[in-house]
């Protein structure tokens, strides 16, 4: 039986869009570990510190339905399965990058700490 939300999306501005589509917490780090191009569902997993089955599994299923990324599966034995940046998925990078860039300088504002720097965007804490 497939998964019907009970109230439709309410998405008001392209803001709300974004959002929706890059938002949460796995969904824009995913996107940020996959600009170094193609990973293995198992080198994905490995990327992302405590994420479970469940989170990446329906975080990956999301953001192929937002066509921000695609999923290739190669008839080889061990069947192999790899994800990557579609087009779209990879203009949103520039995006988050500048997220990350803003965020980091305010978050030492705020937690009087900085963040360690991150390995896929141009943050240097």
């Amino acid at each position: 039986m497939a998964y019907h939300r009970k109230l439709e999306k309410d998405i008001r501005c392209p803001l709300d869009y974004g959002m929706d589509l890059f938002g949460g917490k796995w969904k824009s780090r995913i996107l940020c570990v996959l600009s170094d191009g193609p990973l293995r569902y198992s080198q994905l997993r490995g990327e992302l510190a405590n994420v479970t089955d469940a989170a990446l599994a329906g975080a990956l299923k999301e953001l192929q339905a937002s066509q921000l990324i695609a999923r290739h599966q190669y008839e080889e034995i061990p069947p192999r399965v790899e994800y990557e940046l579609t087009e779209k998925g990879r203009s949103v990078i520039p995006v988050l990058r500048s997220i990350c860039e803003w965020s980091g300088n305010f978050y030492r504002n705020v937690e009087d700490t900085a963040l360690a720097r991150c390995q896929k965007c141009d943050y240097r804490g």
